[in-house]
């Protein structure tokens, strides 16, 4: 379908082919073709993007899947979105499945929320409209000044459940951490399963004497003056200073898991799955307590660093991961992970978006807490 019959063009912002199987899938559901553009990098790594065609006065959807290197991934992004809106596009929609730094949406000692920072990138590249999936908190949508659709993976990950779990009926939805419970019970009620919830997360790793909280230390000295002293000549009396209550250390809480897994099939759920090393933990705790299969279902598998070799010498017996981040090595040195696709849904965003139709069908029977 050329542009005089569908209205709009799709790009795909990203130079590497493994990166574009989804913009492919999602064109072909669309029944049009992608967008004729060259993405590279420069042999001084500058990034480099040529629109072959005229968009002048069209809608652009650009589809921008995230690979390993995310900020190379961003920068084709915005590249990309400027080119396009100095070739004069009427609007420019960008499709980030996974939204990159996501997690960096809150402030932590003197570190910055990266998400606003790349929201306003964004903008200012030239996007005028953002179609993602799950984002890490949906409070992040407040970081833009244009609209964002979060769509949900949970109705493909509770399809794969009902069709590909064998008696699935005797399962139990399982949270790796107290954080996550409102995502397990989303995932619990509408399969009517009951619900477990692992208890006692890890310390944090961050120093609270490398931030610098307990300097100087709080030792209350009760020999010298109570207050300041001013320079010699120009002495008065000191007035007490200003003590606050000593906060107490926080302990990790042993763990525990709060409902019942024995003789049950555990399926741990959560947004990301990148460093394993918790889900291997849950998976051994669950281990023990009874659960002769345990499942893991993640709608963005990013999988990084050694996750495929300790998936595959873990307990784990199935990671399920949707293609919103290409993971096709990570499959090849593990035959646990498993991919649903959701370029069905996104397909049909862009269509809706595009007809000027309302986007509650693809929200359908979704709670809040999903």
């Amino acid at each position: 379908m050329n542009v005089a019959k569908s209205g709009y063009r799709v790009f795909s912002a990203n130079s590497s082919a493994a990166c574009t199987e989804l913009a492919k899938k999602i064109t072909e559901r669309l029944g049009v073709e992608l967008g004729k553009s060259v993405v590279f990098q420069e042999s001084n790594r500058e990034t480099r993007v040529d629109v072959k065609e005229s968009v002048r006065g069209q809608t652009i959807f650009i589809i921008q899947t995230i690979p390993r290197d995310v900020n190379t991934a961003i920068m084709e992004l915005l590249v990309m979105a400027y080119a396009l809106k100095t070739s004069c596009a009427k609007n420019i929609i960008g499709v980030i499945p996974y939204f990159p730094y996501s997690k960096q949406c809150k402030m932590r000692k003197r570190g910055s929320i990266v998400s606003k920072l790349l929201a306003s990138m964004l903008a200012k590249a030239g996007l005028t409209h953002i179609i993602t999936m799950d984002l890490h908190q949906k409070e992040i949508q407040g970081f833009f000044s244009f609209p964002v659709d979060n769509l949900r993976a949970s109705p493909f990950l509770i399809q794969y459940i009902q069709e590909e779990i064998p008696d699935y009926r005797n399962a139990i939805i399982v949270a790796k951490s107290p954080s996550a419970a409102k995502r397990a019970q989303s995932y619990a009620e509408r399969l009517r399963l009951g619900l477990a919830v692992i208890h006692g997360e890890a310390q944090c790793s961050e120093s609270d004497m490398a931030d610098g909280r307990h300097s100087p230390p709080c030792v209350r000295n009760t020999t010298g003056h109570t207050g300041l002293e001013l320079p010699p000549g120009k002495q008065q009396a000191p007035f007490p200073g200003i003590e606050l209550p000593i906060m107490m250390a926080k302990e990790k809480p042993p763990i525990t898991v709060v409902g019942d897994v024995g003789g049950r099939i555990a399926i741990i759920v959560d947004d990301i799955i990148d460093d394993v090393g918790d889900f291997v933990a849950a998976a051994e705790i669950l281990k023990e307590r009874g659960a002769y299969k345990i499942y893991i279902m993640a709608t963005h598998g990013l999988l990084s660093a050694d996750a495929p070799r300790l998936i595959e010498e873990s307990a784990i017996d199935e990671v399920v991961v949707t293609n919103t981040v290409p993971h096709e090595v990570q499959k090849l040195q593990c035959p646990k992970i498993k991919t649903v696709d959701v370029s069905m849904i996104l397909a049909e965003a862009i269509r809706r978006i595009h007809n000027g139709e309302s986007m509650a069908y693809l929200f359908r029977n979704i709670t809040t807490d999903d």
